[in-house]
């Protein structure tokens, strides 16, 4: 009797133990899964980073996580905007999920499906503390389809696809109105602040306040360097584009403005995470969308030399992205990666980084690739869809070291016509466009 007492006992504690055990356990993975910071630039060109030889523009911050950590030389983007950031949320390509075919307008009633899981809610299931600041572009006509719905605890920047960085608002003809958010308000107080400066502001403030019992997800998805309004489309403050007065390109000029701003931006946010203690535990992408709209198409001024093609192709300068990772995780770090890498796969590899396993994951066409970038091992992809696009006509699939493109790529022939702007002068604006056999 006094025996199965004894036993009955030791039972109950070894229950107890093992509850308390396996809640040891859940805190201290919780708490060493690394931070995730994912800078995402808009309208990058391959050529406008001094990593990769252009020497016009300066980007010492950006260069300096490249050069320390991994520079992705073969990683690839879609064309464009709403499609890449869709593949990114998802780890799938834009043609399983409705999303191939151009850029969310301001008043469609569409968004990306919500029958789709995305990336801050995986995290979210890990235990992660996730935010985005700047822009989403993926739908909201309901509220439903809108950040803080979606897995983001929280968001401050716009839901379109493009604004004023001074006044904040958008022009997407027939529309003009205010799109600039916290939450689900209008943030009429940033009203005159420039995007770039609120959206790094906002970035170290959310750094700066975390609560580090749990890993932090931050979504830093900048307007940099796309093209504002029509009425004035490169927009940085006046004393960074003085900087460059050796590019004799005036559009250019503002251009470099504005990606100064955006280097800048990065140097103050990982700043904030080594004051915080933060950086050791911690991994940065810094990636573009999609190639860079070059020689005014978008009204831009971005380069991708020596790439062929811009943005809205499926040449190489179009989706052949600006791309790299930092980690104190990597082995030999400062190497230049000949993986072949598709943003599709930033989802199964940064649940991977963060101690899931996503090989129960198979409804997705990224691929994990943490193993291959960590160890610097080949890469397990060897295909990527580029795009089926059955509206333009056009398609491209990449396979080793060959890429197949079949149809029209899609050539914007700019038009210009003055429009009264909301200083009561005239402005040009773009006005058509049209596909081009090549």
């Amino acid at each position: 009797m006094r025996m199965t007492r004894l036993m009955d006992i030791a039972q109950r504690y070894s229950f107890i133990f093992l509850i308390a055990s396996t809640s040891l356990l859940k805190h201290v993975t919780s708490t060493d899964r690394p931070n995730i910071i994912f800078i995402l630039a808009d309208d990058l060109g391959w050529n406008d980073v001094g990593f990769h030889g252009s020497g016009q523009i300066p980007t010492p911050n950006i260069d300096a996580l490249a050069y320390s950590g991994l520079l992705l030389n073969k990683y690839y983007v879609t064309p464009i905007c709403t499609p890449s950031r869709s593949a990114l949320m998802t780890g799938k390509y834009p043609i399983h999920i409705g999303m191939q075919h151009g850029v969310l307008k301001g008043a469609e009633p569409r968004g990306l499906p919500l029958n789709e899981k995305i990336l801050p809610q995986y995290l979210q299931d890990l235990g992660y503390s996730t935010h985005i600041v700047g822009k989403w572009h993926l739908g909201f006509y309901k509220k439903e389809f809108t950040p803080t719905y979606r897995g983001f605890k929280s968001h401050v920047g716009f839901w379109s696809g493009h604004h004023d960085y001074f006044d904040h608002t958008a022009v997407e003809e027939p529309y003009w109105g205010l799109d600039m958010r916290r939450d689900m308000n209008a943030a009429w107080e940033l009203h005159g602040q420039y995007s770039t400066d609120i959206f790094t502001q906002e970035a170290i403030k959310l750094i700066e306040n975390h609560n580090t019992s749990q890993p932090l997800f931050l979504y830093l998805a900048h307007a940099a360097v796309h093209s504002g309004n029509p009425y004035n489309p490169l927009q940085a403050p006046d004393f960074e584009v003085a900087k460059y007065s050796s590019i004799a390109d005036y559009n250019r000029r503002r251009f470099a403005g504005m990606l100064s701003k955006l280097d800048q931006s990065v140097g103050h946010v990982v700043k904030a995470l080594q004051k915080t203690d933060l950086l050791k535990n911690s991994v940065i992408i810094f990636s573009t969308d999609n190639g860079g709209p070059a020689s005014g198409f978008n009204l831009n001024a971005a380069s991708n030399w020596p790439l062929r093609g811009v943005k809205n192709t499926l040449w190489e300068g179009g989706v052949r992205g600006t791309g790299l990772l930092w980690t104190p995780k990597l082995n030999r770090p400062g190497r230049v990666s000949s993986q072949m890498f598709h943003i599709t796969d930033w989802l199964p590899t940064l649940l991977s980084i963060a101690g899931s396993d996503p090989s129960n994951l198979t409804n997705l066409d990224g691929i994990d690739l943490w193993e291959a970038l960590r160890d610097d091992k080949d890469s397990p992809r060897r295909t990527i869809l580029h795009n089926i696009d059955d509206i333009f006509g056009v398609s491209a699939i990449t396979v080793g070291d060959w890429k197949l493109m079949q149809g029209r790529s899609f050539i914007c022939k700019v038009q210009l016509t003055m429009v009264r702007g909301m200083d009561g002068m005239d402005h040009p604006e773009e006005s058509g466009c049209m596909t081009l056999v090549q």
